[in-house]
């Protein structure tokens, strides 16, 4: 995208705080022609309205909606435009105690996966025809996590739920080359613990440290406008998925444990309140 998003119809899921909140704003300050925000908390998307009257030119959204629904997706895909979607941001996602596995209630697990997982399939899934239907350029980026790349205790179900996210938005990325629709790109971000407040207390690994969201969003924008496959942020995160490919489990168990100390990040994880 060589103008960036400027006439761009752009969608973010998990809008209405934390890193979806900045690429709402990012949109509309480089230009967009319509910014549509969706977020299951009613009362902080509220809170938009002060932002979206600053950019009175843009075409403007802010819908309540629980991604992890088909229905409600539905419903809401049916509100746009016509002109539907250049640009999805599957910015949504959740992250439930710190539990031994073991331990945790299933409606958490349950949720982890529904939200993490099949709200971005059932998104994607809803916009992606008309984005290769209209064959101007697009972008699908998608908010995946380093803890798809590493055993990580006390988040096993968030990791699973990022590890098939990932899994899923590459493999979507490769059927689209090969269909001949290089008009969509599709971008999968692995970032470690971002200080947004949905890891409160969590440690950053030993060379590794908590990134601040402007970075990441910085990160992911400019790796969306250039179409690139893939975004791992601290540029350490690749460490991890090296050192996994190379060494043994048992191995990899003592660097990513004793060393790095990644098996200990979630000892202290208190999060926020959703």
């Amino acid at each position: 995208m060589d103008d960036g998003v400027r006439g761009a119809r752009v969608l973010v899921t998990g809008a209405a705080q934390g890193m979806g909140r900045m690429y709402v704003e990012r949109a509309l300050a480089e230009g967009a022609a319509a910014v549509h925000a969706w977020d299951a908390d009613a009362a902080r998307l509220g809170e938009l309205a002060g932002l979206f009257a600053r950019y009175p030119g843009v075409l403007t959204s802010a819908t309540v909606v629980d991604i992890a629904y088909a229905d409600a997706v539905a419903d809401a895909f049916a509100g746009l435009p016509a002109e539907g979607v250049d640009v999805l941001m599957n910015n949504a996602g959740i992250v439930r105690g710190n539990d031994l596995f073991w331990e945790t209630e299933v409606a958490d697990l349950a949720a982890t996966i529904a939200v993490n997982v099949m709200g971005a399939l059932l998104v994607t899934r809803a916009v992606l025809p008309g984005m290769v239907e209209r064959r101007r350029p697009a972008r699908v980026v998608t908010i995946a996590s380093a803890a798809a790349l590493t055993p990580n205790p006390r988040m096993a179900a968030y990791a699973a739920s990022k590890a098939g996210v990932a899994s899923w938005s590459e493999s979507v990325r490769v059927e689209l080359e090969r269909a001949g629709h290089g008009h969509v790109t599709v971008t999968t971000v692995y970032p470690s613990y971002v200080s947004t407040g949905m890891f409160a207390g969590a440690r950053g690994p030993l060379l590794t440290p908590v990134v601040e969201p402007e970075v990441v969003v910085d990160a992911v924008w400019r790796a969306m406008l250039a179409g690139r496959p893939t975004v791992m942020v601290p540029s350490s995160v690749r460490t991890a998925k090296v050192l996994r490919g190379l060494l043994p489990a048992r191995a990899y168990d003592l660097v990513a444990g004793r060393l790095f100390r990644v098996y200990g990040s979630m000892d202290a994880f208190t999060g926020r309140p959703e």
